[in-house]
Formats: C-alpha cells, sequence, structure tokens
C-alpha cells in the first residue's frame, strides 16, 4: 500500500504560526511567542474560572461536571466519574455564519 500524500485535516499550532508568520510579515518565532502567550493567557484565566469574551468569536468558560456512573464501551464495566471541571467554547454567531459562508463558498466553487 502507497503512503498517504493527504496532509491530514487537522491543523497543528506550527501550521498556524507558519499562516500567521506568512500573512504579517513577523518573525516564526515573534508568532510562536504570541500564539503561546494567548494560548497561556487562557488557560490561566481559566484555571481562575474565570470567562473570556473574544468578541466576533467566541466565549471559553469553565463547567463543573457532577460525579457519575458512566461504562466502558470496550468492557461493559461501570466507571466511576468523579467530578471534574471542563473548559468549554461557544462559537460566536458571527463566528459560526462565517465559517458556514465560507465552507458553502468552496464548495460551490469544486461543483
Amino acid at each position: 500500500m502507497a503512503p498517504r500524500e493527504k496532509k491530514s485535516d487537522n491543523v497543528t499550532k506550527a501550521e498556524l504560526v507558519d499562516r500567521i508568520s506568512e500573512e504579517t510579515g513577523l518573525t516564526k518565532l515573534e508568532v510562536k511567542t504570541v500564539v503561546e502567550g494567548f494560548i497561556n493567557g487562557i488557560l490561566s484565566s481559566m484555571s481562575e474560572r474565570r470567562r473570556i469574551e473574544i468578541r466576533g468569536f467566541g466565549v471559553f468558560s469553565v463547567k463543573s461536571r457532577k460525579p457519575r456512573m458512566a461504562r466502558n464501551p470496550r468492557t461493559g464495566d461501570s466507571v466511576e466519574l468523579k467530578a471534574r471541571y471542563a473548559p468549554v467554547f461557544k462559537a460566536s454567531n458571527d463566528f459560526i455564519a462565517e465559517v458556514d459562508a465560507k465552507i458553502k463558498s468552496r464548495t460551490e466553487k469544486n461543483s
């Protein structure tokens, strides 16, 4: 079987850094520092249970999850899940509409 030539559908942090560097003219090192600072800022704020709102993009928040019994799908055994906190992202309506429009325009071009 021949190796896959298609890139993964996932975008990595390195690919984002490359793209932003090309678009802004900043060095990759500068962009990487800003991207990592942005991610660390979100992580830090969320670990303090603070809500982060980026207008036109979305809201990052933390939800508490109650303890519950779950089931291992492979074995069928019951598993106890402890109470925990989970990060949540809710995209803004503007962001959702823009993604939808761009995907539709690309699909129409390829039809």
